[in-house]
């Protein structure tokens, strides 16, 4: 037989439109993939826009779909898969595997389909309409049972999503993200000159989307309670649709000669390797990655106790303090302390070994292919 032949095809459905940690997670994994000799490896693009596309480790060959959106992508994937042929498929995000499910119908295929969701859905509806929240759920059950493995990033998204698609637990997996790589240790000890990382005064930072669910604000107002207390400087990273609204928020608290927007960062890393304390400050997420990162970094880290993920990198609190989503004075004494006493940094390896990018792989390898 043929090396050709040997090989498998594995095909991986997503959209690239910004710079969100979905995409930084699949390219990481991607880089990992394209250096197993026995994988072929395709990516289908619905959308391809943002800053990791051109992280993308040569190797992959990229079919981009002239559709915008998951809805209208259904023709154009069923045509790929009948030409393509792929052995497994691995898709990021809810409706992208809609999509895909639909797609496999209509030419009746039979090839594996793994759904990797990287957020805990009930938490991320909550803030929806009714309407809006029946939309997106009501179809889940029905669509995830024809999906061979779903892959939660945290044991919060996975038991959220056997509930809402009463799976069993033979059809549902948890896999941490592939956050930590060579690449991103050797970024952290690359320079940052900006003269606040050089200074005696303590360095908080954060980064993140500027969105409803990162919830920047309560980071703030509890930062401003802190400041009153003892000199402190704020770094927030990222950018988004609530920069306006921040920025006026810092100026109306009077700590705007304290806090630094510099919007996103091509290397974050420089950045969050020389932070006094790292802070999460979100509402929900899936597992987060700037949390993890921080803590592979040996930072100091504070977080809210949103679902998912948070609680289960920081030990339940072990590793690093967790507050109340959303209130101020815990986030400001737990800052103040964090900053006084650090955090505890020892026997972190059992944790940060599953989110290592090469054990990540393997282990979406091995589900995939199982």
């Amino acid at each position: 037989m043929s090396e050709l032949q040997d090989k498998k095809k594995l095909a991986v459905l997503m959209s690239f439109s910004g710079a969100g940690g979905v995409e930084k997670m699949m390219v990481n994994l991607m880089v990992e993939f394209v250096t197993r000799p026995d994988l072929e490896l395709e990516l289908i693009l619905i959308r391809s826009s943002g800053p990791y596309l051109k992280l993308l480790p040569q190797g992959i060959r990229i079919h981009k779909l002239k559709a915008s959106h998951s809805f209208t992508a259904v023709p154009e994937l069923a045509s790929y898969f009948r030409e393509s042929k792929p052995d497994a498929l691995l898709v990021a995000k809810d409706r992208a595997g809609r999509a895909a499910v639909h797609a496999r119908a209509r030419v009746g295929m039979t090839f594996p389909i793994t759904l990797r969701l990287g957020t805990n859905l009930s938490a991320s509806l909550k803030h929806r309409s009714k309407l809006s929240r029946w939309l997106r759920l009501a179809a889940i059950p029905r669509i995830y049972k024809k999906i061979e493995h779903v892959v939660g990033n945290s044991e919060g998204v996975a038991e959220d999503i056997r509930k809402l698609a009463n799976l069993p637990d033979r059809q549902v997996s948890i896999i941490r993200n592939p956050v930590v790589t060579e690449s991103m240790l050797q970024k952290a000890r690359e320079d940052c000159p900006h003269p606040w990382l050089g200074e005696p005064v303590p360095r908080i930072l954060a980064m993140g989307r500027m969105t409803v669910q990162k919830d920047f604000t309560t980071l703030i107002k509890a930062f401003a309670k802190l400041r009153s207390e003892m000199s402190a400087r704020l770094v927030i990273l990222g950018e988004g649709a609530e920069r306006n609204l921040l920025e006026r928020l810092i100026k109306d608290l009077g700590v705007d000669t304290d806090v630094m927007m510099p919007g996103h960062q091509t290397n974050p890393y420089s950045w969050l390797s020389r932070a006094d304390l790292f802070v999460l400050s979100s509402r929900w997420e899936g597992s987060p990655n700037a949390l993890t990162e921080a803590f592979a970094l040996g930072i100091p880290c504070l977080s809210t106790d949103c679902p998912s993920g948070p609680a289960e990198i920081l030990g339940g609190g072990k590793y690093g303090k967790l507050v109340e989503v959303g209130n101020v004075e815990q986030m400001a004494q737990a800052m103040k302390a964090s900053l006084v006493v650090g955090g505890v940094l020892e026997n972190r390896d059992s944790v940060l070994n599953e989110y290592r990018a090469d054990v990540s792989a393997a282990n979406y390898l091995s589900t995939i292919f199982s």
